[in-house]
């Protein structure tokens, strides 16, 4: 086992992180910038250094990622979620300095991270995939023809994209012609990469998705599958395990889809391949997720199995602790995303003072945060806050903790998500499991939702905030 790990992130995943691996008796590093110095991670890990330049440049710095693991004498490097955890040059940055990379090979980053790729690779493996392009599209006419003979709607998407950014739904010629140069751009600013590609659209699916795990010595399972289908702009809100949709049958199908997936790439450690399944209970691949998933919590509530200790365990050399026929799905979990964003004005975030806190609490109930009275939310992150997790028998009882657990929890000094939270939860299609993906967009005024703006003045509102924010530095 690592005598030290440095967890190259920020926030609550790496508080998740360094509470593995104080379990496993792993001393661990964090990293942090200027603004993240009072964050939780950084008090609880038993060493914390500060890196720089500015809020964002720190955390996606290898060089100096890497130079202070040396300097510090680190045994391996956990990327967490977001920031570097899907970058090729980490991963081979740590095989040139002798570092252990806490995930995949850095060919199979490579390959799964480019969408583009990655299809083909399903192809190769015969795996579904969503009908549409397997090359870069490179002008507007080409993508208008190949829409003509598929039909419409489709989706414009990021190849080096992710977390829903450098994604458009077109419904006709004319969208696609003007979101067109849209996509690429912002696929160049998110992912410093204008590649885009064209597919089908699938109408109203669910989104789900299959966890695996991988060791280096050739074992692989599948821990079942999470429902993501509360989204709003492709960004998942709150995820169940398991699907309600899911028989066994199904369940054992795309689990299997989803090793074949794993194993043509050489997949080594914990991921996720993630499918839509339509109303016909076809599914098709969407892409693979070469890290650990904000939403891994329901899945280890289920299962039982610690995702994050796995991947350390893997990442020295062991096995992984259970066979497929020992892996028993138990019960039904649900997270709620706890975010920092105003659900009445589009989700926009909202940065602020929390001046109250208080978490809820019982039976079955799950916080993964990193909050607390006084802590300062950032305009410069991701808006989450916590993420409140609730296990129970059946899916009603879990709705009905969840909800119980939603009426104790406040927050105050920021608007969040826990209102709106609340009203899905006493939903009566939630309830039963009537809901995909298109959910919000068909519950607006039901879940008292503000109708969406133009995507160019949210941008605009988002730059405001931190503006406002820099000059009061």
């Amino acid at each position: 086992m690592f005598k030290k790990v440095l967890i190259a992130n920020r926030g609550e995943i790496a508080l998740r992180i360094i509470r593995a691996c104080k379990e496993l008796d792993v001393a661990t590093v964090a990293i942090h910038s200027e603004v993240d110095a009072a964050s939780l991670h950084v008090k609880y890990a038993d060493e914390a250094y500060l890196v720089e330049p500015g809020p964002i440049e720190g955390y996606l710095s290898i060089y100096r990622i890497i130079d202070l693991a040396k300097q510090k004498g680190v045994d391996a490097i956990h990327p967490g979620y977001g920031f570097l955890s899907e970058n090729a040059e980490l991963a081979d940055a740590c095989e040139a300095n002798g570092i252990t990379f806490i995930g995949p090979p850095a060919n199979a980053i490579r390959t799964m991270g480019d969408k583009i790729s990655a299809r083909r690779k399903m192809i190769e493996a015969g795996v579904p995939i969503v009908p549409g392009l397997t090359d870069p599209i490179s002008s507007v006419d080409d993508a208008q023809r190949f829409a003509d003979k598929i039909g419409y709607p489709v989706m414009l998407k990021a190849s080096a994209g992710g977390g829903g950014k450098g994604i458009r739904v077109c419904q006709n010629r004319g969208e696609l012609k003007s979101l067109f140069e849209l996509t690429k751009a912002e696929a160049k600013a998110a992912f410093g990469n204008g590649t885009i590609y064209i597919e089908k659209n699938i109408t109203s699916p669910h989104h789900i998705e299959i966890q695996i795990l991988a060791d280096k010595h050739g074992n692989m399972v599948h821990l079942g599958e999470r429902d993501c289908s509360i989204q709003r702009r492709h960004q998942k809100l709150i995820e169940i395990a398991p699907s309600l949709l899911l028989d066994e049958e199904l369940r054992h199908k795309m689990g299997q889809s989803a090793l074949t997936a794993a194993r043509s790439v050489n997949y080594v450690s914990a991921g996720t391949v993630e499918f839509l399944l339509d109303a016909d209970k076809n599914y098709y691949f969407l892409e693979m997720n070469t890290r650990v998933q904000v939403e891994h919590t329901v899945t280890e509530e289920v299962s039982g199995i610690d995702i994050v200790k796995e991947m350390i365990r893997i990442a020295a050399g062991n096995s992984i602790s259970e066979r497929q026929e020992d892996i028993l799905l138990r019960g039904h979990s649900i997270e709620c995303r706890i975010n920092a964003e105003d659900p009445k004005n589009n989700f926009m975030p909202t940065p602020g003072e929390i001046t109250s806190y208080y978490s809820p609490g019982g039976i079955g109930v799950r916080i993964d945060g990193n909050i607390y009275k006084g802590y300062v939310v950032s305009p410069y992150y991701d808006p989450l806050l916590a993420k409140l997790i609730v296990r129970a028998k059946t899916w009603s009882g879990a709705v009905q903790r969840m909800s119980r657990a939603l009426d104790e929890y406040v927050i105050r000094g920021v608007k969040t998500t826990i209102p709106f939270l609340k009203q899905v939860m006493e939903d009566i299609d939630f309830q039963s499991g009537n809901f995909d993906t298109n959910y919000i967009a068909t519950h607006l005024d039901k879940l008292n939702v503000a109708t969406p703006v133009n995507e160019m003045d949210k941008v605009v509102a988002i730059a405001a905030v931190i503006a406002a924010h820099s000059r009061r530095q």
